[in-house]
């Protein structure tokens, strides 16, 4: 395992809500295997099928994970800011996966080592509980994805994308071409085009040159689907901790 020799700031791991959730004893030993690492806008943190060497920690920016096909039509399955933790199934026993994670929005991470989180993540305690949770809400999030794809306008699910995302970002702006969005919902601009337009003349979005700007995010809440109302009660109670006295 590979050990930081440069020493961290103790406030900017906690700027990740993992991190921050840990004891002040069990963020400590993780803390000389923390590394700060740019996340630059487009940059692949793992693509499909190849070795994940670490996990990421955002600590700002938003990382997309994505399903390729074979024609290169792609969908967005997840999203982790700094709510989460990129790189989960090393945790679960694997050192590669089907999907692909890209930078959609540029910010910073900790990395850590994939030896070194499995080794923290062994010992059990609040390390393993923590993450545990967060897979948990990570596979509500994929499972209501799909359905959410499944059934439900484009219009919603766009509603729901912003809304995912604005959770993850300390803004009511979402940087991003109609096209790209279109890749993320695995629909076709045009579908995309219309639905921001409708969103627009119900004032419910204000849309420019790839700029996506929210001004009232519980007016757009009231118009989406409840798919983001069911991961966000989910992330939530997850992220709880537990009543005093009950070891999980």
């Amino acid at each position: 395992m590979s050990v930081s020799t440069s020493p961290l700031p103790r406030t900017w791991p906690r700027e990740n809500q993992l991190l921050a959730a840990l004891p002040a004893a069990d963020l400590e030993r993780l803390l000389p295997y923390l590394r700060p690492a740019p996340l630059p806008l487009g940059a692949v943190l793992f693509e499909s099928q190849s070795p994940m060497r670490h996990c990421y920690f955002p600590v700002s920016g938003l990382v997309t994970v994505l399903q390729i096909l074979e024609d290169g039509h792609m969908a967005e399955i997840a999203v982790v800011g700094n709510d989460g933790c990129v790189g989960v199934a090393i945790l679960l026993g694997t050192r590669s996966t089907s999907s692909r994670a890209v930078v959609q929005i540029a910010g910073h991470a900790y990395r850590i080592d994939s030896d070194a989180v499995l080794s923290e993540f062994s010992k059990g305690g609040p390390i393993q509980r923590v993450l545990l949770h967060y897979i948990q809400s990570l596979m509500a999030q994929i499972e209501q994805t799909a359905v959410c794809n499944r059934h439900h306008s484009i219009e919603q699910q766009l509603c729901r994308w912003l809304l995912m995302s604005l959770d993850r970002v300390p803004s009511n702006k979402v940087s991003m071409t109609q096209e790209l969005i279109g890749n993320m919902l695995g629909v076709r601009r045009g579908g995309i085009t219309e639905a921001a337009r409708k969103l627009q003349a119900k004032g419910l979005i204000s849309y420019s040159r790839g700029n996506i700007i929210v001004p009232d995010r519980a007016k757009l809440g009231a118009h989406a689907c409840e798919c983001y109302s069911v991961v966000k009660r989910e992330v939530d109670r997850l992220s709880s901790p537990p009543p005093r006295g009950v070891v999980l």
